[in-house]
């Protein structure tokens, strides 16, 4: 777990004094003990993979990779042995790149379902399908399925609730990616090994508490909640494990999870190569889920510090890899963009100041429900400003000038103010959805509009776009995975990689 410990730092401090704006940092080789001596690997290409690693960063692409990269490129970010390591993305690492297009079925911006199914399955579909064909009339099998059929071991880890759209389309087929009850109830019938991350949202609307629970027991599940209780888990157990989640089944924002002992998505990922690890083999599927939740919501801090969490998973894989590079196949990439992510805002021109997000501390979703809070007590104005000044030093010019608010951002903020607190307050125009998006509190999106905005960032929508997605690999196979191509593709790539059909 170095990989993990040696980047808390970032949780607790983001962007410690970013360095200008370097956005891609080139590496030559590090002897730290920060992550897994792997700089530019060559890949096994005529080997059939083993141990197939396919990482799904949801909302994720090239701005969300670059502005990662950017964060963790600071010096002042970490030390490592008293010496200064530039550049620590583990994805820096893969010697194999391509670029992949996204759209669905029936929409040219795609949603996470039909994503998902074209990840897992090779086929496109519909916008909210869940590994059926376009007209819902076919099942599909995953990938996963496949590699279950092989007699390779199977985990299904992730971020957000284990029936939300990615990792259900790995397992499950429904009309509806809403039908979490039938996804959730499908986990013990796939008969997979391994399940990890977040809760069961479909267990939320059940006919009684833990049914899902119960069909897993049943099933001969062990179901554990906790770091230590998942770290006893024997291997040739079958296994689902959780930790706290919040109102959604997911993870909480890694931002938020720092200082706790929630498991991690890299824990998660580690504990998984342990139980999945056996002769034949194994496929792991590892969605960071929240990434494109963060981004839904216009919050690069919460956004970057789970692109990290999601980066310490892909350190595990590449640990195991070392210990089996000839056998061993690992896929990252994204099932779309989400946001519009900018580096670059219009208000900057060519500058940029990254090191004003270090002062964030808290997701947009924590601070919505202080100023939830705030309702009805009498809060004024004034005595928010100071609450936004503690938790994202915006308006304290004593620690960075840049951070002073100018009168046209104060007239914002007051505005939107007013609004969050006006309990008759409606989207009913134009203008309010732009400005505070489909659901989000008037109050915090502004105050994150705002400090992205002063470090040179900025967003162009509160859904997805239809820009192409990187693609990286290492490992037997991993030539294949070069070029441009349909993330159609990616799924048919593993495949035939892995003789899976």
């Amino acid at each position: 777990m170095q990989n993990t410990k040696n980047r808390r730092s970032f949780l607790r401090s983001f962007m410690m004094g970013l360095m200008m704006s370097m956005l891609v940092v080139s590496i030559s080789g590090c002897d730290d003990d920060d992550g897994p001596d792997v700089v530019n690997a060559p890949a096994a290409t005529g080997n059939t993979p083993k141990y197939i690693f396919f990482f799904i960063g949801d909302g994720m692409a090239n701005p969300q990779v670059n502005m990662t990269e950017a964060a963790l490129a600071d010096p002042n970010f970490r030390m490592v042995n008293g010496a200064i390591t530039l550049g620590a993305m583990n994805l820096q690492h893969f010697p194999v790149a391509g670029m992949a297009t996204t759209h669905a079925e029936d929409r040219y911006i795609t949603g996470s379902a039909a994503a998902a199914t074209a990840l897992a399955t090779g086929h496109k579909t519909t916008i909210g399908t869940i590994a059926k064909n376009a007209d819902r009339s076919q099942n599909l099998k995953s990938m996963a399925k496949m590699a279950k059929e092989k007699g390779m071991k199977v985990g299904i880890v992730s971020s957000v609730s284990i029936d939300h759209a990615t990792p259900a389309c790995f397992y499950a087929n429904a009309d509806s990616r809403g039908e979490y009850y039938n996804i959730a109830s499908q986990m013990d019938e796939s008969g997979f090994d391994y399940f990890g991350g977040g809760y069961a949202k479909g267990d939320f609307a059940s006919k009684g508490p833990g049914d899902v629970d119960i069909q897993m027991q049943n099933a001969g599940y062990t179901i554990v909640d906790n770091l230590a209780a998942l770290r006893g888990v024997q291997p040739g157990q079958k296994c689902w494990a959780y930790t706290d989640y919040d109102r959604d089944g997911a993870l909480f924002y890694e931002i938020d999870r720092m200082g706790t002992d929630h498991i991690s998505l890299a824990q998660f990922t580690e504990e998984g190569v342990r139980l999945l690890d056996n002769p034949n083999g194994f496929f792991m599927m590892i969605e960071g889920g929240k990434v494109d939740w963060a981004c839904h919501a216009n919050d690069v801090v919460s956004a970057t510090h789970d692109m990290v969490a999601f980066d310490d998973a892909i350190g595990i894989a590449l640990d195991f890899y070392n210990q089996h590079p000839d056998e061993t196949l690992i896929v990252v990439t994204g099932d779309h963009e989400c946001g519009g992510l900018s580096l670059g805002y219009a208000g900057t021109a060519y500058d940029t100041a990254f090191q004003l997000l270090k002062h964030q501390d808290t997701s947009y979703l924590e601070f919505t429900k202080v100023v939830d809070a705030w309702k009805g007590t009498g809060k004024t104005f004034a005595e928010a400003l100071e609450d936004v000044k503690d938790r994202f030093g915006l308006g304290d010019e004593t620690i960075d000038p840049l951070l002073e608010l100018s009168n046209y951002e104060r007239d914002q903020l007051e505005e939107a103010f007013e609004a969050s607190m006006d309990p008759g307050f409606v989207r009913d125009t134009e203008e309010k959805y732009l400005k505070y998006g489909p659901y989000y509190d008037p109050f915090t999106v502004t105050v994150t509009h705002i400090l992205n905005q002063k470090a040179g960032i900025s967003w162009t929508s509160y859904s997805h776009t239809g820009v192409p997605v990187p693609v990286y690999a290492m490992g037997a196979g991993a030539d294949s995975f070069s070029g441009s191509y349909d993330n159609t593709d990616i799924a048919k790539k593993i495949i035939e990689s892995g003789q899976l059909n």
